[in-house]
């Protein structure tokens, strides 16, 4: 009933009709993924938030996706409502550099270089959106979100928002307070960013970005991923330990440990998000059982 009520007053308010039962396989970068209740793809701020307001009210389960990467929805997809976020506005003001949320991460990169802005070449190689990679302090090559932003534009779970310096928002190892508070059930929003880099020249960014995604190439699959299935344990690698555990290449239905790089879980075509959580279940236990290593998801799973 308050699927209908939503899809009635979200009608009158935009004369949208939101999609429902909508499969989001495609809205990820492994390809997996069951049907959401009903589906929005919003390319506004302040709609966004009208959304998930909206969804509040109504007592509607609500999940924001970005570009889809280092997310695994498993085969019986999400209830209530799935807002994909294509919010994608950007400015630039000296060298500082304001996104929304939706802007795709590896998009900004270039597009920073192309302006001789230094400080997120590192990015080229980074999937998903601006929002995902605060959330989850992204990084590469020495470089990460924490050590180039500025602020951070946020809806509180209550709904409020608010701004927040770089230095409130926790960062660690690929997390943050945002992070950690949706591992504990509250969800944090990124809905804008500023970042603060300095004057480079284009040339040498361009070569240096064109290093990093060569590099890329060599060094991880290029079939549909997640991108890195695990956080790499203090002073190691996770990759490392699954190799040595003697699991690449292992298959369970579609799903596979990547020949190319063992922290990747791929799809051959057709797999299933129950082949993918047994694979990375696989790859947990047998660590842990060989070196004692307990390995963190650097994946969010959603769904029920």
């Amino acid at each position: 009933m308050s699927l209908e009520r939503f899809v009635e007053i979200w009608r009158m308010r935009y004369g949208e009709e939101p999609g429902r039962d909508v499969p989001l396989a495609s809205y990820t970068t492994i390809g997996i993924g069951g049907p959401a209740d009903m589906l929005l793809e919003i390319s506004d701020i302040d709609r966004l938030v009208d959304a998930l307001r909206l969804s509040l009210e109504l007592g509607i389960p609500c999940t924001v996706l970005g570009g889809g990467s280092n997310v695994l929805i498993r085969d019986s997809g999400i209830r209530g409502l799935v807002v994909v976020n294509r919010c994608k506005k950007v400015s630039v003001k000296g060298v500082v550099v304001e996104a929304e949320s939706g802007v795709p991460f590896a998009g900004l990169a270039r597009r920073t270089i192309r302006q001789g802005l230094a400080g997120l070449e590192w990015g080229v190689s980074i999937p998903g959106t601006v929002g995902g990679a605060i959330v989850g302090n992204a990084g590469a090559y020495g470089g990460d979100v924490a050590s180039v932003l500025e602020w951070v534009e946020v809806l509180s779970p209550s709904l409020s928002r608010k701004v927040w310096k770089a230095e409130q928002l926790r960062f660690g190892y690929r997390s943050s307070f945002l992070k950690e508070s949706a591992d504990g059930g509250e969800t944090w929003l990124v809905l804008k960013a500023a970042f603060r880099l300095r004057p480079g020249k284009r040339e040498e960014l361009e070569a240096r970005a064109a290093e990093y995604l060569a590099h890329r190439r060599r060094t991880q699959p290029r079939e549909p991923s997640m991108g890195s299935t695990f956080k790499n344990p203090p002073d190691d690698y996770a990759g490392r330990l699954i190799d040595m555990a003697g699991l690449k290449g292992k298959r369970v239905g579609n799903a596979q440990i990547s020949t190319t790089h063992a922290n990747f879980v791929i799809n051959l075509g057709g797999a299933t998000a129950s082949d993918v959580e047994a694979l990375m279940e696989l790859a947990k236990n047998e660590v842990f059982r060989k070196f004692g290593v307990e390995l963190e998801p650097e994946v969010l799973i959603l769904g029920g």
